[in-house]
């Protein structure tokens, strides 16, 4: 059975880690509510390749 609502799958990607220039890349997926918040989100993971916390957007 299919969820109800207006809530949708996201990929948050480190915004950091590009420029680094180390090798991989750190992603997490997470759910938001599209009717709450209809823009992109912002968070602050951790990123265990560069072993700190770092800010991680939305893509697609």
């Amino acid at each position: 059975m299919a969820k109800k609502g207006n809530r949708v799958q996201v990929i948050l990607e480190c915004t950091e880690h590009k420029a680094s220039g180390k090798p991989g890349t750190s992603r997490y997926i997470t759910t938001k509510n599209k009717k709450n918040t209809p823009d992109r989100i912002e968070l602050k993971k951790f990123n265990p390749i560069l072993n700190k916390m770092t800010v991680h957007k939305e893509i697609k």
